[in-house]
């Protein structure tokens, strides 16, 4: 039989993965297509804060259930915590206020809002690729 704290660490890692492709692959593309540019950037704007503590919490929880018998995968969640503190306290209020100046005209806001945008793509798609590395070596380790 299986133990039940791996079974709630796949099951979050599972949740967490699930939770951060639907959101990059389908929301956030859906509402730049779907909506106008001021309404999507609107609609991403107030989703994100929410979206990265969603992410934080299945990265915690996930990082308190496997961190003592599956380290390699639980360091990995706690990563992606970290990745996602990062993101929402420090980079995203960066992004929102070179944004609004590049909405004010300022053209020199650009640049920084452009490579900061992309540290956050990078960062998002490290997080994934770490999820779904956590989800196959768990899934592996837990059907021997």
């Amino acid at each position: 039989m299986l133990p039940y704290l791996d079974i709630l660490g796949l099951i979050a890692a599972a949740t967490l993965f699930g939770a951060m492709t639907f959101f990059s692959f389908v929301v956030a593309p859906v509402a730049f297509i779907k909506l106008d540019a001021a309404a999507a950037g609107k609609f991403i704007r107030s989703i994100f804060p929410w979206y990265y503590l969603i992410l934080l919490v299945l990265a915690l929880i996930t990082c308190a259930l496997l961190v003592q018998k599956h380290h390699l995968e639980g360091t990995i969640m706690g990563l992606i915590a970290l990745g996602t503190i990062v993101s929402r306290q420090i980079l995203m209020p960066r992004i929102n206020q070179f944004r609004d100046r590049m909405l004010d005209g300022d053209e020199t806001a650009e640049k920084p809002f452009t490579w900061l945008h992309r540290l956050t793509v990078w960062i998002n798609a490290l997080q994934i690729i770490g999820a779904l590395f956590v989800l196959t070596t768990l899934t592996m380790a837990l059907s021997k």
